[in-house]
């Protein structure tokens, strides 16, 4: 491959021979026939090997943008390139939106319901569930069309590519709506240790920031319908504009002034218009019962210093319970850890172990595209429905064409 292709925070160079940019379904249909190895490659947003191959990529992002709403108005059918800040765009013209979105709109819609990408909030589930239709080229070509009524659906839809090239996706809509941001400062641990599901609860969504510098976290974001003022559980109305990550712009985050406005411009952290995040970042993150979400920041406590030293900021989130197979959220309501580190591999990673290592006792399951060093055989454990979800890959894929090193060693 001529061309040098990374992942979004360049942690990884992709080794792949060809990165393809199909312009038609047929194309990628031609690709997938010429056979494999072969892998998608969405927005880069990904944190480890995932996405990378010794075969051919193929990037999405060249095929015609599709944004089809249906007659009801009750789903959108879209392609499989386009990214969640371009669909809401359009969604809101339409006077529609999606159930939720993650802290990044640059995402690629597909990569993030293929690996359970969320956003938060105790009655939002994570954005996979948003998925009503899956259409996909397999392994041996064909074009699969899935909806709700088909068995599959529920394994497909959190599918790490390993079923084959999602070319389009239906998503439920619903009607759009306005919500106001609030951020406050210094959420004493006090009353995260006697309020933590109240706090996590007391909006359409919610997120606690911390350093782990101390007890205390450093932050409550809050997107809410209704107008709030005075203190929050004890922290005090931030007095100006935050971003999540200290030291990074506070204009790279959407607007904080609880004022109303559309919900996409309230529900990421971060406005379309800038770079997302610090950039240079390594991230991981780890689901949990919200039954021990107390205990999990009690754990992650008990190493903070060791944490603190390779950390930039940790987000602790709620996310609802759903069914599919490969959720980290699978029938369980969740409260999940995302720790932002230092761009530093070789430091980061005892640190991510030894986060493992105290998680453990809760049976923690990792978000699919973040760096994780849990065993592959703890990680098919965790997900109750994994052997199903690799008989699935077998009939989409008996031949292994969208198989690399690092889904292999999940599969086992």
């Amino acid at each position: 491959m001529s061309e040098r292709v990374t992942n979004w925070a360049g942690n990884v160079v992709f080794g792949a021979l060809r990165l393809h940019h199909p312009a038609s379904i047929d194309e990628v249909r031609d690709i997938v026939a010429a056979g494999g190895p072969l892998r998608v490659l969405g927005s880069g947003h990904s944190f480890n090997r995932m996405a990378d191959t010794t075969g051919d990529l193929v990037s999405l992002a060249g095929l015609p943008r599709v944004v089809e709403v249906s007659a009801d108005r009750k789903s959108v059918r879209i392609d499989g390139g386009i990214r969640y800040g371009d669909l809401a765009v359009r969604l809101q013209e339409e006077g529609l939106a999606v159930h939720n979105m993650a802290s990044l709109p640059h995402i690629s819609v597909a990569g993030a319901v293929a690996t359970a990408t969320h956003g938060s909030g105790v009655r939002n589930a994570n954005l996979a569930t948003g998925v009503s239709g899956l259409e996909l080229i397999d392994g041996a070509g064909n074009l699969v069309v899935l909806d709700r009524d088909n068995a599959d659906l529920p394994g497909a839809v959190v599918g790490l590519g390993a079923l084959g090239v999602v070319t389009a996706l239906t998503l439920d809509v619903v009607p759009s709506f306005e919500l106001r941001q609030y951020v406050y400062d210094d959420v004493p641990r006090a009353s995260i240790e006697s309020s933590l599901p109240e706090m996590l609860a007391d909006g359409y969504s919610v997120s606690l920031f911390t350093d782990w510098t101390g007890l205390d976290a450093n932050m409550a974001w809050l997107k809410r319908s209704s107008p709030m003022s005075g203190p929050w559980f004890g922290a005090r109305p931030a007095d100006g504009p935050r971003h999540p990550v200290p030291g990074m712009p506070a204009q790279n985050s959407t607007d904080q002034s609880g004022s109303l406005g559309p919900w996409h411009t309230r529900l990421p952290h971060f406005r379309m218009e800038f770079t997302p995040s610090a950039g240079a970042e390594l991230q991981s993150e780890y689901h949990v019962a919200a039954t021990d979400a107390l205990a999990a920041i009690d754990a992650v406590a008990s190493i903070r210093s060791e944490v603190a030293a390779v950390l930039q900021v940790c987000e602790i989130r709620a996310i609802a319970a759903d069914s599919l197979w490969l959720s980290p959220n699978y029938e369980r309501d969740s409260v999940a850890l995302h720790f932002t580190w230092i761009a530093d591999t070789e430091a980061v990673l005892p640190v991510v172990s030894e986060v493992e290592r105290v998680l453990a006792p809760l049976n923690p399951r990792p978000h699919w595209g973040k760096v994780f060093t849990t065993a592959p055989p703890d990680v098919r454990s965790a997900f109750p429905r994994f052997t199903d979800f690799a008989e699935l890959v077998r009939r989409y894929d008996p031949a292994g064409t969208f198989r690399n090193e690092w889904l292999s060693s999940i599969l086992g």
